[in-house]
C-alpha cells in the first residue's frame, strides 16, 4: 500500500508529488502556501493529498474541520424542515446544508419522503462556498438516479475523523486489498453481514440488524481510526471482536 506523505510546517511539498498540469496551473488547498517562484510549503502538519485531474493538492490531519467540496458524499441529520428544503447538520457547530424535498430520486410533492428532526440521510454536496449556503441532494441530478443515496433508515451512526473517512472511500486494488489501509469492514464482513455508508464529513453509518454486530463493527472502525491501528492490529481486533459477536 502506498503510504500518504507527511509534511510538517515548514516542509516542501517534494517535486515529484505535484501533479503535471496541462496548463501550468495549479490550484492550493487547506495547509498550502506559495512561495515564489516555485516552492510550496506547508503551514501544519498533514498528509499530502494530490488530485491529479484537478491539478490540486492540499493537507489534511486527523483532527482537521470538515470542509464541504463539490461532489463529496455525505451523511447529513435532519435538524429541521421548510417549505421547500430540510435544514441538515453535516458537522457540530457549522452552518446546516440545504436539501431540497424534492431531491430525492423520483419525488414529486405526494411521493417525496417525509423527514423529520434527527432522520439520516446520504448524500452527495451538489454546491459549496465560502459564500453561500451547502446545498445537498440524494440523488444524481444528471441521471435521476439514487444510486445507493436517500433516507438511511435503522442502524447506528458513529463518528471517526474526516481523513479517517477518507482513507475508508479510497476502495481497494486491483488484488482486492484496501488502498487506504483499513481492513476492518472486509475482515468483518467475512463473518458478519452488515450495511454501511461512509461519509467524508467523518460519519459513517452501521446497520447489520443486530444491535452487538452493528457496535462491534462501529466500535472497531472508531478504534482504528482513534488508535492509529495498522492493518495487522485491526486484524487482531477484529479477531477479538468476533469472540464476542
Amino acid at each position: 500500500m502506498a503510504m500518504s506523505t507527511i509534511l510538517l510546517p515548514g516542509e516542501a511539498v517534494p517535486v515529484d508529488q505535484l501533479p503535471r498540469s496541462k496548463k501550468g496551473t495549479l490550484t492550493l488547498g487547506p495547509g498550502l502556501r506559495h512561495i515564489p517562484p516555485s516552492t510550496i510549503l506547508s503551514t501544519t502538519a498533514g498528509a499530502l493529498n494530490v488530485d491529479h485531474k484537478k491539478s490540486a493538492l492540499w493537507l489534511e490531519h486527523a483532527n482537521g474541520r470538515y470542509q464541504p467540496a463539490a461532489g463529496d458524499l455525505v451523511i447529513a441529520q435532519v435538524h429541521h424542515g421548510g417549505a421547500e428544503s430540510y435544514s441538515c447538520s453535516l458537522t457540530a457547530y457549522t452552518p446546516y446544508a440545504s436539501l431540497g424535498q424534492l431531491a430525492f430520486e423520483g419525488a414529486s410533492k405526494k411521493t417525496r419522503p417525509q423527514l423529520k428532526a434527527g432522520d439520516l440521510v446520504y448524500a452527495r454536496v451538489c454546491k459549496a462556498s465560502k459564500w453561500d449556503d451547502t446545498e445537498i441532494e440524494c440523488f444524481n441530478s444528471a441521471t435521476g438516479k439514487a444510486e445507493g443515496m436517500g433516507p438511511l433508515k435503522g442502524g447506528m451512526l458513529f463518528n471517526i475523523s474526516p481523513l479517517f473517512a477518507r482513507r475508508l472511500m479510497i476502495g481497494t486494488d486491483k488484488e482486492g486489498r484496501s488502498k487506504g489501509g483499513v481492513v476492518v469492514l472486509e475482515e468483518m464482513g467475512e463473518k458478519v453481514k452488515f450495511e454501511v455508508a461512509v461519509g467524508r464529513n467523518g460519519r459513517v453509518w452501521v446497520d447489520s440488524g443486530s444491535v452487538r454486530e452493528t457496535l462491534a463493527v462501529g466500535r472497531l472502525l472508531v478504534q482504528a481510526d482513534e488508535q492509529g491501528l495498522d492493518v495487522e492490529a485491526q486484524r487482531k481486533a477484529v479477531k477479538k471482536a468476533l469472540k464476542d459477536v
